[in-house]
């Protein structure tokens, strides 16, 4: 009896140690353990926060979001005055920031692709030159590059009174860029309805030479095909409707510049700035991309004649892409987020307007939730389009 005891003892402490060292029990443990420790983390955060409102006065919520704001915003693209609420000021923001980040990426985008490749260019001088451009603006503060368009540049331009006269009617002085402001007609929106029909039948017409030339081998000029229908389609439209667009020109006055449209000097300034700096490292992404596809590739296309640019066109840089697009979705999420410094130079961006509300209203947990969320939405979304993009480039095995 004694002896059966004692090994009823052993094997209820062999069956506790196998389950101690079991990695699935230990793996359960650890992440409830987790949970806790986040739950009552937050717990405490929300916790102290409500304690210190209330201590303050302060009442939480988005209710704010409702009260007259007060204060004028330079440059916004819907319509607004100091009448408007705090919520259609933080909009104003918002759509600010996604314009610059918006037209920066483009910009950053093709200035970092030319650099890129003029860096591996046989041409010392362009070689040396992209890799001065490379190394001076990737070892420069984004801050400090915002500083040097807005101050060193830009400030610097002719007063109104003597302002730069550009083609097209456009002006140029150190209170922004003037340009003549299109007065749309009639029937204009015929325009973009067929430009989005020429992008749908551009895209089936894509899909259908891609698997002619899969099929047969034959190759159709889709680039040139897909240039004349997305811009010829539009174009016959507009001339069909008796082109219904009108200019009102700006006009040099003695003191200022009247009528037209205008791009205020901060958003210049931060624009240049972003994607001056940006394009820097996309250059090196791209040049790495392109050293990465395999000299054999290149030496074959020379061995079935093919021209330079062709090669490049259609061999080397769709190779490269699988390895370009991930770091340099890395590099678009970077700019949005570095279009906050937009608040060193006065642009009215989400953060710029929001620390405005943030000290009329005091409501710092709201505004800062707010900024959270708005960035968290535009990297989710560049990430989600990028990430669509990269698995339409990969490599499909038959």
């Amino acid at each position: 009896m004694a002896g059966n005891a004692v090994s009823s003892q052993r094997s209820r402490a062999q069956s506790a140690s196998s389950l101690i060292y079991d990695p699935r029990i230990r793996g359960v443990f650890y992440q409830v353990l987790t949970v806790v420790i986040l739950t009552a983390f937050v717990w405490i955060i929300v916790t102290n926060t409500i304690t210190n409102l209330q201590r303050s006065n302060i009442s939480s919520g988005f209710g704010f979001l409702n009260g007259r704001a007060g204060f004028d915003i330079g440059q916004s693209l819907i319509a607004y005055t100091s009448d408007a609420t705090y919520g259609r000021a933080l909009l104003v923001g918002i759509l600010n920031t996604i314009q610059v980040a918006f037209f920066g990426i483009i910009a950053a985008s093709i200035i970092g692709f030319i650099v890129g490749i003029a860096r591996l260019s046989n041409n010392w001088l362009i070689s040396k030159l992209a890799q001065a451009y490379v190394e001076i603006f990737r070892n420069i503060p984004p801050l400090l590059v915002i500083f040097f368009w807005y101050k060193g540049v830009i400030s610097v331009l002719p007063q109104a009174r003597e302002s730069l006269e550009l083609p097209l009617g456009s002006y140029l002085n150190n209170r922004g860029f003037f340009f003549p402001k299109p007065l749309w007609g009639e029937g204009i929106w015929l325009v973009p309805v067929a430009f989005l029909v020429a992008i749908v039948i551009s895209v089936f017409i894509y899909r259908w030479a891609k698997a002619r030339q899969e099929k047969t081998g034959q190759q159709f000029r889709t680039g040139l095909t897909l240039t004349l229908l997305i811009i010829g389609l539009p174009l016959a439209t507009f001339l069909a409707l008796g082109a219904p667009l009108t200019f009102d020109y700006p006009i040099a006055g003695r003191f200022n510049l009247t009528g037209g449209a205008v791009v205020a000097p901060e958003f210049m300034s931060l624009f240049l700035a972003l994607s001056f700096y940006t394009a820097s490292f996309i250059a090196e992404i791209v040049r790495g991309g392109i050293k990465a596809v395999a000299k054999g590739q290149t030496e074959a296309a020379d061995a079935l004649g093919l021209r330079s640019s062709t090669t490049t066109r259609l061999i080397v840089v769709p190779q490269a892409m699988r390895i370009i697009i991930p770091p340099l979705t890395s590099q678009f999420l970077n700019l949005t987020k570095n279009s906050s410094l937009a608040v060193a130079v006065g642009f009215a961006d989400i953060v710029s307007v929001g620390g405005t509300i943030l000290n009329q209203t005091g409501q710092a947990v709201e505004v800062v939730a707010i900024w959270l969320v708005i960035y968290l939405s535009l990297s989710l979304l560049t990430a989600v389009v990028m990430n669509w993009f990269n698995a339409k480039m990969a490599l499909v095995e038959r």
